[in-house]
């Protein structure tokens, strides 16, 4: 297939991305809910992922018609110097269960509008809503063998698809323990690779912040999906003199969650599964053994074995397992600071470089955390930081580059140069 669809054109590869966009949003109750039901997030969350998830495949159905070569001015008369993009080739896309269509739309938009063939691998936990996609997207006139789902075990599918002498480019949201393997894998064959991976993201509110503005802005980050994003903040970092007054307004927002069944309107839903909420309750444990305080939560919800209360953990130390790892849950551990070199140093401690958060009113604070912190994106001032516009991605153990944007082509296309001595 790969052979047949590098050789349409950039606009009809646009035309046809642009009807599978129109038959997603036609469609778009029916594949939220199905989200809903794979994931478990609240309706409302998964109508605004499709929406974001149909705003790739559109952004990049304008993109191909705007991907170019150039013209290099030659340093001898008589030659033309110039370098032309084509397809990488076949694409293995492996995608996390977290946001099932949206990481799906994010690569496989991009890598047809630049006349690549994907096969994606969803995650075994939610693979209906991929396959939905894929019929939409047949439906759409999208050549069978393009666009193709292959479903089951990660661990031999995933060897294959970093491995199989036709694939040249992968691209993978997920751990950064199967980023690695993956990596590994594909160095065997030198294939180009993209990684997304783990978090652990600061959420730092500074002396001089609006404190409902970073309160507002801490719920958005941390409790979307039940805090089961890799952009979640992960650890909050407070001034001391604002301590009091944050922890009040945050407690008072959290006892107001609706929690329960994604499709009745609840602000809260599940976890994915069992481990997911044996990996909290370990942290949790963790933490209450080496001195942090439980000041609301701690525990299992009564709405099910697979919900966790919001919890607001206290008096949190950097040997803690909430402060170390990526906690994918809905729990907010405090870290106290004093002044801006000390935070800085405490939200850098960390292997990963994905997303930070901060909230101040003063600009000259403004540009110190974002030159002197080590992640690759930034919410200043809000708890929402992605959109198709921004290239999506990480520093350090969180990644190898960055997706969506006006750049969201490159990972797909490969440059030849052309140096043409004229006769």
């Amino acid at each position: 297939a790969f052979e047949l669809w590098r050789e349409t054109t950039a606009e009809e590869r646009s035309f046809l991305l642009k009807k599978w966009f129109n038959l997603i949003m036609k469609n778009k109750n029916v594949i939220a809910e199905t989200i809903s039901k794979e994931s478990g997030k609240p309706l409302k969350e998964s109508l605004v992922e499709v929406t974001y998830g149909a705003s790739f495949i559109e952004w990049f159905a304008e993109q191909a018609t705007r991907s170019s070569g150039k013209i290099l001015q030659s340093p001898e008369k008589n030659k033309q110097l110039m370098v032309i993009k084509q397809p990488i080739g076949v694409v293995s896309a492996i995608t996390p269960w977290n946001f099932p269509m949206a990481m799906a739309t994010r690569k496989t938009g991009a890598a047809l509008a630049a006349g690549c063939t994907v096969v994606l691998k969803p995650s075994e936990l939610t693979p209906i809503t991929a396959l939905k996609l894929a019929k939409l997207s047949i439906d759409a006139g999208i050549p069978k063998g393009v666009f193709n789902v292959v479903n089951g075990r990660p661990q031999p599918i995933g060897k294959v698809m970093s491995n199989h002498k036709f694939v040249r480019k992968i691209t993978f949201t997920g751990s950064t323990r199967v980023g690695k393997y993956l990596m590994k894998e594909a160095s065997k064959s030198v294939k180009s690779i993209s990684l997304e991976l783990g978090g652990n993201a600061p959420f730092i509110v500074l002396d001089d912040a609006d404190i409902d503005d970073a309160v507002n802005g801490l719920v958005d980050s941390k409790f979307r999906n039940a805090g089961q994003t890799c952009i979640s903040a992960n650890r909050i970092f407070l001034h001391k003199s604002i301590h009091d007054n944050f922890i009040k307004k945050l407690k008072e927002k959290i006892l107001s969650f609706n929690i329960g069944n994604g499709l009745k309107n609840s602000d809260i839903g599940p976890l994915i599964s069992k481990k997911a909420i044996e990996k909290i309750e370990l942290n949790v444990s963790d933490a209450i053994k080496k001195g942090a305080k439980i000041l609301l939560g701690g525990k299992r919800h009564r709405a099910g074995e697979l919900f966790y209360e919001p919890s607001i953990i206290t008096n949190v130390k950097k040997n803690m397992k909430v402060f170390k790892e990526e906690n994918f849950g809905p729990i907010v551990p405090i870290i106290n600071f004093t002044s801006i070199d000390e935070v800085i140093d405490l939200a850098n401690n960390t292997e990963y470089g994905l997303a930070a958060y901060f909230f101040t009113k003063n600009s000259k604070n403004l540009w110190k955390l974002s030159s002197k912190l080590e992640y690759g994106m930034f919410g200043v001032n809000t708890g929402k930081i992605s959109t198709y516009l921004n290239p999506f991605g990480g520093l350090k153990e969180s990644g190898l580059g960055r997706e969506g944007s006006e750049e969201g082509l490159e990972p797909f296309l490969e440059k030849k140069f052309i140096s043409w001595r004229m006769s």
